[in-house]
């Protein structure tokens, strides 16, 4: 027998990596942090209420900033929608805005717009969602590894 037999006829590319297998899938799950993911926390009250609202996630890279966001969007009844600053374009921000005033008007479900490395976005790419999430169409959770106070 060889070592390998117990994965014959499985589809190994589907198997996501160790790290993602690990991820929390609860707010209760996350470790540290418990001043903002302990029970009774504002966060924990607007997950359990489905009534989060639009933040900015900061810290060093591996901190949890993505887990956090995930575990958010996986706890809510919103329609998750992540994309990447580095990666994405006002074309895609356009897009996605389209998609949610149609998601609003026909199902009155609000979107949940993730955007990794929100800081790679120059002012004029952020200002394309901004009257959106000030109108509440979509709520934002960006995350970051730049002082939000320079950069966003």
């Amino acid at each position: 027998m060889d070592l390998f037999d117990h994965t014959a006829g499985q589809d190994m590319a589907g198997a996501a990596p160790l790290a993602e297998r690990m991820r929390p899938r609860r707010l209760e799950d996350v470790v540290g942090q418990e001043h903002i993911t302990s029970n009774g926390s504002l966060l924990e009250r607007a997950v359990f209420e489905d009534r989060v609202f639009s933040m900015i996630l900061w810290g060093p890279p591996g901190c949890g900033k993505t887990s956090l966001a995930n575990v958010i969007a996986a706890q809510t009844k919103n329609q998750w929608v992540k994309i990447s600053a580095v990666l994405s374009g006002v074309k895609e921000v356009r897009q996605i805005i389209e998609a949610a005033q149609e998601r609003r008007r026909l199902h009155n479900r609000r979107t949940l717009l993730f955007v990794d490395e929100i800081h790679r976005f120059n002012k004029s790419q952020q200002d394309a969602f901004l009257f959106h999430v000030e109108n509440g169409l979509i709520t934002l959770i960006g995350a970051t590894t730049e002082n939000p106070s320079f950069e966003v």
